[in-house]
């Protein structure tokens, strides 16, 4: 059943909030481009009232996804950082993805070094309340220097031609930051990236490793459990 609470005091329906939100964050969409679809729908609403609906309820939902999610990852983590200009300043984007390539946490900061990476392993750890089976990081000094300080007793391969789960998981980013046009401050790319991709996990299915009929069973299955995470009625 649908939450009023969640919805109190908007005018328009739960299920067209929801599928506004799921369009945008889903799909590298701008906020216009989410508007032009609604109307094409019939739905008029502007890209402002879309980007409020992404902002409030984008984040609701991706808690709600984080926790039904929490000690479900593998027990290998794939670390990985890339530059991102913003403002014409470089800020670097830390991610860590598990062995399928779901990601367990996003952290933008200034630097790159090893108080940064000790910034990341911190808020893994105490997100994900076990430390990993083994941790795989490029030739960057900063994560054997944080790891001997963090997690000193988890195994390190270093290498970097085994970080592409990590590399891959960057691209949608990379995308929608082209399709924005640049993020425009550190803390619009923190809260994007943190929406983003636990929305992104929920639809991760390794497509090329099944079947049609059982990718289209895992889909059902993924858009049903947004169906209850948006709170929305069973139709």
């Amino acid at each position: 059943m649908t939450d009023v609470r969640l919805y109190r005091r908007h005018r328009f329906p739960p299920d067209v909030i929801a599928h506004a939100v799921w369009l945008y964050f889903r799909f590298p969409l701008s906020l216009r481009m989410v508007e032009d679809l609604l109307a094409e729908r019939g739905i008029i609403v502007s890209h402002q009232t879309v980007r409020a609906w992404a902002e409030k309820f984008g984040r609701e939902f991706s808690k709600t996804i984080r926790r039904r999610s929490a000690g479900k990852f593998g027990g290998k983590w794939h670390l990985d950082e890339v530059v991102i200009s913003i403002g014409g300043c470089k800020h670097w984007l830390w991610r860590a993805v598990d062995q399928e390539g779901f990601v367990l946490d996003v952290l933008v900061q200034a630097r790159r070094g090893r108080q940064a990476a000790i910034r990341l392993m911190r808020k893994l750890l105490s997100r994900q309340g076990l430390p990993p089976r083994v941790l795989i990081t490029d030739k960057l000094r900063s994560y054997p220097a944080a790891k001997r300080e963090i997690m000193p007793g988890v195994e390190h391969r270093s290498h970097k031609g085994l970080i592409n789960r990590a590399e891959n998981s960057h691209q949608p980013g990379r995308r929608r930051e082209c399709v924005m046009k640049r993020f425009k401050s550190p803390r619009q790319l923190q809260r994007f990236v943190s929406i983003h991709d636990a929305i992104a996990n929920l639809f991760h299915l390794p497509r090329h490793e099944m079947t049609s009929e059982d990718f289209r069973e895992l889909r059902a299955a993924a858009m049903d459990a947004w169906r209850g995470i948006a709170q929305l009625e069973a139709v």
